[in-house]
């Protein structure tokens, strides 16, 4: 490992990468942007530098290769390029681990080969992120290069809650098993909280509600995840802003034997054509709420749709870790929409859980306790920082690995 202390992390989704430059001795950030419609007619990079003038630039980006190409090139007219001897490492995010990645893993070829063989169980994402990591080899060969899993941190999940209840052998062939997502960001939320609450992790046992236009929930004892809302996939959980959470696998067997939809139809009506979109036509929750005030039905439902199955939620993980010291909100709803907070928490009192109006009123950047003083149940807002996870866990490895 070289002596620098910065970390680039790099999220390539399957048209888009976005990235941030982070120095690791406190936190800030250096750089980041985005890199979106790639292969796409009407490329776009927007790369914003600490203390400079936002650029952003419109062309076509053939592949992955030649945005992170461009991305090497505004880092470097910054002065904080690829070559720059302070970058000690890049990290990457990859959504599937499966059972195998549980923990930060150096990228190696035999690893590569690994997420190669996970991509049936994340085929939208797994290769994109695949993608991202080896144009990142090509451009700096001699860089430690780290994954980061979203499902790591679910990993130790009890095997009962890991478990679906078919068939043992079947699951076990063809790896199903409930894995969970946004891991970085309940890791990172979780251990934030207690932070928070000025407590060690292993001290404190918090419900992380992880709210954007995916969504997740997940159990979180004393730093360890006990259960977690996503499963195989991220199409299991919560209402989301597309995906519908959970549904009664007979619906799939319905929909194909008499309503005569292929499984890619299924598929597609499920992940991109359900949740609050299937609802009301709208997966916004900022419109969806302004409709909803204005007597839209529609709109009124999804919201109490997607409530109701929260509030299910929020009740299911208080029983599986009978004492609940803190519920923390984070990511886009989480952090910015008072009355979804408000709505989830209403008249669970006698579990010692309450919201105070006017703390719930405040927006902020930074983490803050929105209960009241006397609440048994802290009710917290905290903003997730996913790249700083990952930054964190990639400098430590490749410290240790020195």
């Amino acid at each position: 490992m070289s002596n620098g202390t910065r970390v680039l992390v790099l999220n390539a989704g399957s048209s888009s990468v976005k990235y941030q430059l982070i120095d690791m001795l406190d936190g800030s950030r250096l750089a980041s942007g985005l890199v979106e419609r790639i292969g796409e007619a009407g490329g776009r990079l927007v790369h914003a530098p600490r203390g400079g003038v936002k650029r952003e630039a419109e062309q076509v980006y053939p592949d992955h290769g030649a945005a992170l190409k461009a991305v090497a090139e505004e880092l470097t007219a910054d002065g904080i390029g690829l070559d720059s001897p302070e970058l000690a490492a890049i990290g990457h995010r990859v959504v599937h681990g499966g059972k195998r990645f549980t923990a930060p893993t150096l990228i190696t070829d035999e690893v590569l080969t690994e997420i190669r063989r996970l991509i049936p169980l994340a085929p939208l994402h797994n290769p994109a992120n695949i993608t991202g990591i080896e144009v990142a080899r090509e451009l700096r060969p001699d860089l430690p290069q780290v994954a980061v899993f979203d499902t790591a941190f679910h990993a130790n999940m009890p095997e009962y809650a890991a478990r679906y209840a078919i068939d043992k052998a079947v699951a076990d062939e063809h790896q199903v098993r409930r894995y969970g997502f946004h891991g970085t960001s309940h890791q990172y939320v979780s251990r934030a909280t207690a932070a928070l609450l000025g407590k060690d992790p292993a001290e404190v046992n918090v419900i992380v509600l992880h709210l954007g236009n995916g969504g997740s929930a997940s159990a979180v004892a004393g730093g360890v995840c006990v259960d977690t809302s996503m499963g195989l996939t991220p199409l299991e959980g919560l209402v989301m802003g597309t995906r519908s959470g959970d549904v009664d696998p007979g619906v799939v067997f319905h929909l194909h034997r008499v309503g005569g939809l292929s499984i890619d139809e299924i598929d597609d009506l499920l992940n991109r054509r359900s949740g609050l979109l299937g609802l009301c036509g709208d997966n916004d929750m900022r419109e969806i709420m302004r409709r909803a005030e204005d007597g839209d039905a529609d709109a009124g439902l999804a919201f109490d749709t997607y409530i109701h199955r929260l509030r299910k939620y929020i009740g299911g993980y208080y029983a599986v870790l009978g004492r609940v010291d803190a519920i923390a909100f984070t990511a886009g709803v989480g952090e910015n929409a008072a009355p979804v907070r408000a709505a989830a928490m209403a008249g669970l009192e006698e579990l010692g859980i309450a919201v105070d109006a006017e703390l719930n009123a405040v927006r902020s950047g930074e983490a803050r306790v929105i209960s009241p003083e006397c609440s048994r149940v802290t009710v917290a807002v905290v903003p997730t920082d996913e790249e700083l996870e990952i930054a964190q866990q990639t400098f430590a490895l490749v410290g240790a690995a020195s």
